[in-house]
């Protein structure tokens, strides 16, 4: 061992002055695990307070010869006299050595002694002393009783130095070389490793006859233990198996090539592996595994093949992390404060955040179950950042992988060994990257994992998604359990219905739906404005941005769910401004809608949409749910003299087309409680379009749209303005619920529209889901029937009757008259 540097030598006093006298009061010096004896040479170390100044006091004032005593319980840190032995020993110093961590002694026992009357405890023991002198050597009879234990006592001790491995054979002619009983007694009895209650035991033994029995009874029980030891390693020794004989013979064999100066390089790097094989506190089925292959490896020429492939093996197993976990931080406001800060909005998911670390602290034993969450919404609203959040929060590690393409299940699970290139599957490389076995593990885009002939990863996903499963998950790479059932997972996509059924039933859906425009102005504020200064080297006080400019960037240059479309157009300003300082303009400046607009040219969307379109007969608004969020979807419906029937135009998926020929079918046979004559749809090609024909649509939530633009051109009667629909409806007329409510109604409320039709059954979502100040700002009628649609929508249908005595407009009387005139002239 290493010895700690010493700072100072304080005095050293030479053994060949004569033995001092013993005064009769002694500063005592207690010990928690020693005894000393009379004539013994021994090293103590001093470390408490109390006992550092006693030392100093001692040989500044010429005290040497203080007295040591044993504490009766070591653990006790100021002893007092209640805490130690009566009797200990008196000592002089004969070395002091002052070291960083306390003081180093090397004393001399002069003689026994017993407290006769303490005299202080503070600031340490001292005490008047009675010295013990060693009784007269008795003659007769008991001087060959003395002999006797003494000889006894010599061959006792032999067998102990035999049989102990701690004892060196130097001390075999200890009982030999010291003439005195007493004093061979005391040595053999300081050398043996009796405890400390055997040894005060016989520190106290005053009768050298006695002390020689006490010592030759603890030596005979201490003997009879080494032998019995030494019996038992000897028959474990023998029952040792041959691998076990193997790995000592190869040590031994290591051990003479290190003698011989033909070091094993190869053998020191097995050695490393096996130390860390311990370290890694691993399974017992893995260390089992881990340590088959390391003797495969101790067998095995270091240029096979075989050797690289099981030395990595080895290191990705050591590199999991089977034992290392983190603290989680189980103080919720503050988790509250840091979700708030990162984010805002999204107080769902925050919510259930914070019941999760109400758990976590409520429940101190056992396993608490970690949420599987899925974050599901349009792009741009924060579901990977928002789980970024959440890891830090929470004080967990942060991982995250991305699915998307993702086609090969051994993606997930790992390549078998028998393969060449073998590797771990993305889980577990996740997790050897985080370094902790709780991470908070976010696999990204799972809507978008493929599957062909190599395997489908989402069935791979079932185990690793299941809390009653992951906490045996069985990597085909590594072939051991590894538990991940401490694990965090968070799942990402943007359709929730491109999840396959069984996937989808393990996790716990949470829908980020698209933001509005007084959330984007907050979110632009809080996040998206410091983040693009920052990241242009811009101060906050060279550049400002007016509100109203904010409103300008949100409803003419970006029409989305999320922001991610704002940071970019945010990112495009401060650019521009950047280079305006760069060539020499003095800030401050302060970005105004003017600015926006000087900036970035006319705006690419107006407020109102669906004030841009005339809203003709046969023209009906509908709302449809898109991954990127909602739109609004303009229907056209027109008729044409014709035998077809029905054209369908503007690529309209299957179902989109089932819900236009229901409407249809509803019209034709219901259509007489709407005054609709069924003479309106013989001899006629009804012809329904929907614009943006390159984009394709589809699902039924147009139904009751594709339902009112017919009715609306057999009506001759044009909807209201600003007035959108959604809602799926039935052959007989019912309307049934659709999904997506909360987006359809932000996209209808940006583009102008104020009054709703929505489903009966999805008023829920609606007081739910939608922001309180766009719930004030539309009207929104819930409907069950087709027949309440068509009232809202256009009301009683004018008769044919009707139509015919119309008058005529004004321009058009006008133009008639003119060319009449003209005739009448010719």
């Amino acid at each position: 061992m290493e010895l700690p540097v010493v700072n100072e030598i304080v005095e050293e006093i030479s053994d060949t002055e004569p033995r001092p006298d013993i005064p009769a009061e002694l500063n005592l010096l207690p010990l928690r695990d020693a005894v000393v004896f009379p004539m013994l040479i021994a090293p103590l170390a001093v470390g408490r307070d109390h006992s550092i100044q006693l030392v100093d006091d001692s040989v500044l004032g010429n005290r040497r010869i203080i007295g040591v005593i044993a504490q009766r319980d070591p653990a006790v840190e100021k002893p007092t006299f209640a805490d130690v032995h009566t009797v200990g020993c008196a000592v002089i110093i004969r070395t002091m050595v002052k070291m960083a961590d306390g003081v180093r002694l090397i004393v001399q026992g002069l003689s026994r002694f017993k407290i006769v009357e303490p005299l202080q405890e503070e600031p340490y023991l001292r005490a008047r002393v009675e010295i013990l002198n060693e009784p007269e050597m008795p003659k007769g009879e008991e001087q060959i009783e003395i002999e006797a234990l003494r000889r006894g006592i010599g061959s006792l001790f032999d067998r102990a130095i035999s049989y102990s491995q701690n004892l060196p054979d130097e001390l075999r002619t200890l009982t030999h070389q010291v003439p005195e009983p007493h004093v061979m007694t005391d040595l053999v009895a300081a050398h043996m490793p009796f405890s400390v209650e055997v040894k005060q035991k016989i520190l106290e033994t005053v009768p050298i006859n006695a002390r020689m029995r006490e010592l030759m009874a603890a030596l005979g029980r201490e003997v009879r233990v080494l032998e019995l030891s030494s019996k038992v390693q000897n028959e474990v020794t023998s029952e040792l198996s041959k691998s076990q004989r193997d790995y000592y013979l190869r040590e031994q064999l290591r051990a003479i090539q290190r003698e011989l100066g033909e070091t094993d390089d190869t053998g020191l790097e097995l050695d490393e592996l096996e130390q860390s094989i311990v370290k890694a506190q691993m399974s017992e089925e893995a260390e089992k595994e881990c340590r088959r292959e390391l003797d495969r490896l101790r067998r095995m020429s270091p240029g096979s093949p075989e050797y690289s492939v099981a030395r990595t093996y080895i290191d990705w197993m050591v590199a999991l992390p089977w034992s290392s976990a983190t603290i989680d931080n189980l103080d919720m406001a503050r988790v509250k404060r840091i979700l708030d800060k990162d984010h805002y909005g999204l107080e769902k998911i925050k919510e259930r955040i914070i019941e999760f670390l109400a758990v976590r602290k409520f429940k101190k034993e056992g396993t608490v179950r970690q949420p599987i969450l899925a974050f599901t919404g349009p792009p741009g609203t924060g579901k990977t950042s928002l789980a970024r959040s959440i890891g830090h929060a929470l004080g967990r590690k942060f991982v995250r992988i991305s699915l998307g393409g993702m086609r090969d299940e051994a993606e997930i699970r790992g390549h078998r060994r028998t393969y060449v290139g073998a590797l771990p599957g993305q889980i577990l490389q996740g997790i050897r990257r985080a370094g902790s076995n709780n991470p908070v593990f976010v696999l990204d885009e799972i809507d978008k994992l493929g599957a062909d002939f190599r395997g489908d990863p989402a069935s791979a996903l079932l185990e690793v998604l299941d809390p009653e499963q992951n906490n045996t998950f069985r990597d085909h790479y590594f072939d051991v359990d590894f538990d991940l059932g401490r694990v965090f997972f968070i799942t990402t996509a943007n359709m929730i219905e491109m999840i396959p059924s069984p996937l989808r039933d393990r996790m716990e859906v949470i829908e980020l739906s698209g933001y509005t425009e007084e959330e984007k102005i907050n979110i632009a504020r809080r996040h998206l404005i410091p983040k693009q200064l920052d990241e242009h080297g811009i101060s906050r006080k060279i550049m400002k941005f007016q509100p109203q400019a904010i409103r300008a960037l949100i409803t003419g240059y970006t029409r989305e769910a999320g922001v991610r479309n704002l940071e970019r157009q945010i990112a495009a300003i401060c650019r521009k401004a950047t280079r305006r300082l760069a060539e020499g303009e003095e800030g401050p400046i302060t970005i105004t809608p003017q600015t926006v607009h000087d900036m970035l040219g006319a705006p690419d969307f107006l407020r109102e949409e669906v004030l841009e379109r005339k809203l003709e007969p046969g023209v009906a608004i509908g709302l449809a749910w898109t991954p990127v969020g909602g739109e609004i979807l303009f229907i056209e419906a027109s008729a044409t003299p014709g035998t077809k029937g029905l054209i369908l135009t503007g690529q309209l998926g299957a179902v989109m087309q089932e819900s236009v020929q229901a409407a249809l079918t509803y019209l034709k046979a219901e259509g007489h409680k709407h005054e609709i004559k069924q003479s309106f749809f013989e001899g006629k090609d009804i012809h329904v379009h929907v614009p943006a024909g390159a984009i394709p649509k589809d699902g039924p939530s147009a139904g009751i749209a594709m339902l009112t633009a017919i009715a609306s051109l057999a009506c001759a009667k044009s909807i209201p303005p600003r007035l959108a629909m959604t809602g799926e409806i039935t052959l007989k007329g019912q309307v049934l619920p659709v999904g997506g409510v909360k987006d359809k109604v932000l996209a209808a409320y940006r583009g102008g529209v104020r009054t709703l039709i929505i489903p009966k059954r999805n008023q829920k979502d609606i007081e739910e889901e939608v922001p309180e100040e766009v719930r004030k700002a539309v009207t929104v009628h819930y409907v069950t029937s087709a027949d309440e649609v068509l009232e809202l929508a256009i009301g009683p249908c004018q008769s044919a009757r009707q139509r015919k005595v119309q008058p005529k407009p004004a321009i058009l009387r006008q133009v008639e008259s003119a060319h009449r005139d003209v005739a009448r002239t010719r």
